[in-house]
């Protein structure tokens, strides 16, 4: 399943890639994170339950930063392990000045196998959406944070 999207921030790009590169920021973004791990400044480790309707899925994600272009562009590859579910996804985003603020463009290519995997893009859809615009308003309250400072 490939989502995109765009997302401003009243931030310079400066503020907003030392939030994408700062770990214990990152992990304030994802939803459901138990633990997080830094393992050096390539390598991150969560714990994390991921909310799917009634229940959670509980799953160790290993992220790795395999790309970066200082401030303006980094790629990651992102690989999840839980019980009846395996989740694979590549990330990018990249960032440009835009009129006072930061403009980021973002795509993920996400994979899942498993029973999980197997609900179909249909209903898997509408959950990944709203975990993104979860992480996107997080990461601009963090944004903002940051600036605050």
């Amino acid at each position: 399943m490939n989502v995109s999207g765009e997302r401003s921030f009243a931030a310079p790009r400066g503020a907003v890639w030392a939030v994408l590169n700062d770990p214990a920021a990152m992990a304030k973004t994802m939803p459901g994170v138990q633990s997080f791990d830094v393992h050096d400044d390539k390598r991150w480790t969560a714990n994390v339950k991921i909310p799917l309707g009634l229940g959670g899925l509980k799953m160790k994600i290993d992220m790795t930063k395999t790309e970066e272009r200082e401030p303006e562009f980094a790629r990651l590859q992102i690989k999840g392990t839980g019980v009846g579910a395996m989740l694979s996804m590549g990330t990018s985003f990249e960032l440009a000045e835009a009129s006072g603020g930061t403009l980021m463009k973002w795509a993920a290519d996400v994979k899942l196998a498993g029973p999980v995997g197997s609900m179909g893009q249909r209903v898997l859809q509408p959950i990944v959406n709203q975990q993104v615009e979860h992480v996107l308003t997080a990461l601009d309250r963090e944004v903002q944070n940051a600036v605050a400072k």
